[in-house]
Parts: C-alpha cells; structure tokens; sequence
C-alpha cells in the first residue's frame, strides 16, 4: 500500500474527485452548503487543506470579486488543484500555497498570507489534528478575519454513542449499495496514511465539542446549516 499524507486519501491523486463521491454520501451538496454559506459580496478567502481544488472552484463561481488564497501541505494534490483551476479560467483568482496550517495556527508570522480575510473554509482536512490543535486553528482564524467574517467547515465528526457510531456506519453502507457502490473496491485504492506534520489519520471531535472550541475561539454566532449522519458542516461569525 503506498504512503499518502492525511487528507490525500488515495495512492493515485486521479482517484481523489471520484473516489470521494463514492466514499461520502453527499459530497457535493456538502460543499455546496459551505458555499452558499458565504456571502457573494465576499474579496478575501482562505481555504484550509484545498486538496484538488473542488470547493475552490464552486466558491469561485459563486463570488464573482473573490480572490481566494488556498493552503495545502502536499504538492501533488496543489499541482493537480492547479491544473483544474486553470482550465476553468480561474487562475487570476486563485493562489495555492504548500504550507501546514498546524504552522500557520502556531506561528502566523512563519506564512505570509496576512489577516482580513472575509471567510474562512476548510473541508475534510481540520479533522486530522488533535482537538488542542483544532482550538489554536479556530483562534488563529477568529485573529484572522475581518469584523463580521464568517467560518465554515465540513468534516466528519465523532458518534455521540456506540449506538449512533453503528446507526451512521449503517446509513453509509446502505448509501453506497444503493449507487451500486462497492465500498471494498474503492478502499482498496485508498493509500496508507501516515503522521505528516500536525496532521495524523483521523483524530475525531464530536459535533458539541467543535461548537464549544469555536465559541471559546471567539466566535459570537455558532451554526450547524447541514448534517448527514456522521457528516456534518459547521461554523459561525465573529
């Protein structure tokens, strides 16, 4: 099985846009809340673990004066986001930086991005890092916002109860054979993962314990717009 950092999900990054859709029940409309989440007026976003660039491009399409800065630590997921960015003509609009936000939370001044960002998005990459982590990053973005900027996330999220882990482990099972999905198949393109800077396989938080950290972080309004069993999006303004 071939190392993939956390986040890269699969051996080949070709796999990535399909192979997710075929691992999350979803995904699409969980991105799409993100976006639609955002204010179209938005100029300046930042975008945690942008992987190949799918939520870069529906945010793109839906503020037409964003300018969106993309944070990623693995260089063949920010070549291929490159690749798709370009051919869709977004590629004044669209900056990809190879960093690890764990650094960026712990030391702001080591990543030249500046603050005053309008939004905040990450998806499917917060979940990789240990909650006191997770705390830190929600400070560094509340820090970094502008005064009524917002934060959304997607991630996965810890079951309340062994009885609600089995519940969701059910719905996305029965999701995947209804799409004539076989769950084995694409698992077994997946890569293995291993620790990579901040980030290590999943290290999940459940859904109340995000709430409190973003409250503790600073933020004055807490939402959750969309949850689909152990998936969830969630954020807030300031």
């Amino acid at each position: 099985m071939q190392n993939v950092f956390p986040g890269e999900v699969f051996a080949n990054t070709a796999d990535f846009d399909t192979g997710i859709r075929q691992l999350l029940p979803r995904y699409d409309e969980m991105l799409e809340v993100i976006t639609r989440c955002l204010p179209s007026t938005s100029r300046r976003i930042l975008e945690l673990g942008c992987g190949t660039s799918e939520l870069s491009l529906k945010i793109l399409n839906q503020c037409p004066h964003a300018q969106v800065i993309a944070l990623d630590y693995s260089p063949r997921m920010l070549q291929f986001a490159q690749e798709k960015i370009t051919a869709a003509g977004y590629q004044q609009r669209w900056t990809g930086i190879q960093a690890d936000f764990g650094d960026w939370a712990n030391n702001p001044e080591s990543l030249d991005i500046g603050s005053e960002f309008d939004a905040c998005v990450s998806s499917l990459a917060i979940h990789h890092l240990q909650d006191e982590m997770k705390l830190k990053l929600f400070e560094r973005i509340a820090a970094s916002l502008t005064q009524e900027g917002c934060f959304w996330n997607a991630d996965p999220t810890l079951p309340e109860s062994p009885a609600l882990a089995e519940v969701y482990k059910a719905a996305r099972e029965e999701w995947a054979v209804q799409q004539g999905i076989s769950l084995t198949e694409i698992r077994a393109k997946r890569g293995a993962s291993s620790t990579q800077g901040y980030s290590s396989q999943d290290q999940l938080a459940s859904l109340d314990a995000h709430l409190q950290m973003l409250s503790k972080a600073g933020f004055q309004t807490v939402a959750v717009p969309w949850k689909y069993y152990g998936l969830a999006v969630f954020g807030g303004w300031l």
